[in-house]
């Protein structure tokens, strides 16, 4: 595995938790006083990014500690 090659893996990682990131901050910014029906929608729908956005980190962080197993180990 080439250094240029993990650094694109570690950028994609943290491209991905900074999504994650957004995503928790967008579904945080939704728990607010407003408890009608639709607000709570909104609040599930964001939750459901939330999970996309953790599923796509968690990947990304997989891909890129193949990398560095592939550079440590051989494997």
């Amino acid at each position: 595995m080439e250094s240029h090659d993990l650094d694109e893996l570690q950028r994609q990682y943290k491209q991905a938790v900074d999504r994650l990131v957004a995503a928790i901050r967008a579904e945080e910014a939704l728990a607010n006083a407003d408890h009608s029906e639709t607000a709570m929608e909104k609040w599930d729908q964001a939750d459901f990014a939330v999970q996309d956005a953790l599923k796509e980190a968690k990947g990304a962080r997989e891909h890129y500690k193949d990398g560095l197993r592939a550079l440590h180990y051989g494997i």
